[in-house]
């Protein structure tokens, strides 16, 4: 009998990349250094103050949610959410109770018990301002604790699944999925170290009876999770310690009440924080201040026009149109949008995807790396880049020699590399490969005749004698391939001692 099943919900919270706030126009970026400062009498709630939804906000949350195949209400309406903490000035969260702007949805992610996708449903996706950030010390001396206002209003995607997933790697692969589809529709940074991208795991098991019976353990949500190792971390925890508890004390826990526990990233242990809410804790009623919104066909046919290949269909379509591996494909799209964009260019441009992605995933990701700056600073273009490697595609140039130009390509700092500087530098450097026969026969010829020793050495059995000569050979005509001269050496050489 199985110990347990786990079973899984999230609720992930992403802030939305606008250039103000949800309700008000005061400006909406992440800024720690200066808390404070990016507040306004609207987010505040100053009396007389009358908040005015952002139409940009509305506009990304719902490309959000056709994204995830979510059924887009024709009507929705705001509600207050009443609350008292410190980080919430207002007393209350405008967000979204009983008419959310969409539910219904889907996203199909990788699973660890199952060889197919595992479908996990969505049970809807709503806007919301965002609380302000409560800093406490944490020093251990029983210190102050600050408030910072400046996210207070930043418009919230909340996006909640059913529970659906059954294991910590179903969990994480979900968040992944997310993320990258957040990213690469451009509603949001996913920045989950800047606390863009949060998650709440609701965590409980279904434990079977040998009377065929099963018991369900509290629902716990785990909170404080800064990066999706944490939530997966996390998740293993508390499965093990729900079920090491209910070993533990044999409790039906049918009167135990649901509970909010915090993570410790360092002690990675789950702790107690309170009582988990209800709805009804909340007191929700509709905002008076706001109009409910309309939604027409026109709008949302605009939205759907725009939409953009997402990531899933684009690693299919790479497997099938540029021949790549799943692994090859998955890693290229799963840097985004615009390296995913840019590799595309660089294998059309040079009609070799399998190459492309070779130079794409190692020459040009280190080159990122090691400079800090992105493909729009690149020294490189994907045409040019796809113009190099079609040379080599068409036997006009050595994978060494592409190396060489590439490296020169890189020296134009602070501006863009054009396809005709790949030709220039080609002939420049004199690395155009020699396809005439003729030519190479007579400089191997000459070079045999001086090296008495690797000529006995190769006939005598030890083909790899023949390095040095190669490098003579190179030496003497540099757009020789040294493929070539290798072979017409060996087989020069061998036809001597016939």
């Amino acid at each position: 009998m199985t110990a347990y099943k786990l079973v899984i919900g999230l609720e992930v919270h992403s802030q939305l990349l606008t250039q103000t706030k949800l309700f008000s126009g005061c400006i909406n970026r992440f800024n720690p250094d200066a808390p404070n400062t990016q507040t306004d009498p609207v987010t505040i709630g100053l009396p007389g103050t009358l908040p005015v939804m952002n139409r940009k906000a509305f506009h990304l949350a719902v490309r959000t949610a056709m994204a995830l195949n979510c059924e887009i209400a024709r009507h929705t309406k705001w509600d207050r959410k009443q609350y008292f903490y410190p980080d919430l000035p207002k007393g209350y969260q405008i967000s979204q109770y009983d008419l959310p702007f969409s539910n219904n949805g889907y996203l199909e992610v990788e699973s660890d018990l199952t060889d197919d996708l595992k479908r996990v449903r969505i049970n809807r996706v709503h806007l919301e301002e965002d609380a302000g950030k409560n800093m406490h010390d944490e020093s251990g001396r029983g210190g102050d604790s600050l408030v910072d206002l400046n996210r207070a209003g930043t418009p919230l995607l909340e996006i909640v699944s059913e529970p659906d997933m059954n294991s910590a790697f179903e969990a994480r692969r979900y968040l992944e999925d997310l993320r990258l589809l957040l990213t690469y529709l451009g509603v949001s940074d996913c920045n989950m170290q800047e606390g863009s991208l949060r998650c709440d795991a609701n965590v409980n098991l279904h434990i079977p009876q040998e009377d065929g019976s099963v018991i369900a353990t509290p629902i716990v949500e785990v909170k404080n999770m800064n990066s999706i190792r944490g939530v997966e971390a996390a998740i293993q925890y508390e499965s093990t310690r729900q079920y090491k508890h209910w070993q533990k004390t044999g409790e039906t826990f049918g009167d135990v009440a649901k509970q909010t526990r915090g993570w410790d990233a360092d002690k990675s242990v789950t702790f107690a924080q309170r009582g988990k809410e209800e709805a009804s804790d909340y007191r929700y009623f509709p905002d008076p201040d706001l109009v409910p919104v309309t939604v027409s066909e026109e709008f949302l046919a605009k939205i759907r026009a725009d939409l953009l290949e997402f990531p899933q269909a684009r690693k299919k379509r790479f497997q099938s149109e540029f021949g790549l591996s799943e692994y090859d494909a998955g890693v290229i799209v799963d840097q985004g949008v615009e390296f995913a964009e840019y590799f595309e260019q660089v294998a059309k441009t040079s009609g070799d995807g399998k190459q492309a992605a070779n130079w794409v995933t190692q020459d040009v990701q280190r080159e990122l790396n090691d400079r800090g700056c992105t493909l729009s600073e690149f020294p490189i273009d994907a045409e040019t880049l796809g113009t190099l490697l079609q040379r080599i595609v068409a036997g006009d140039l050595a994978n060494k020699g592409a190396r060489d130009v590439f490296a020169a390509l890189l020296e134009n700092e602070g501006q863009q590399s054009k396809p005709a500087d790949v030709d220039r530098l080609i002939d420049e450097k004199g690395l155009k490969l020699v396809t005439d026969t003729g030519a190479l026969e007579g400089i191997i010829d000459a070079i045999i005749d001086k090296n008495e020793k690797v000529v006995a050495d190769v006939q005598g059995g030890k083909q790899q004698a023949v390095g040095p000569l190669i490098g003579q050979v190179m030496k003497e005509l540099k757009g020789a391939d040294p493929k070539t001269v290798r072979q017409m050496l060996i087989d020069r050489i061998l036809a001597r001692g016939n």
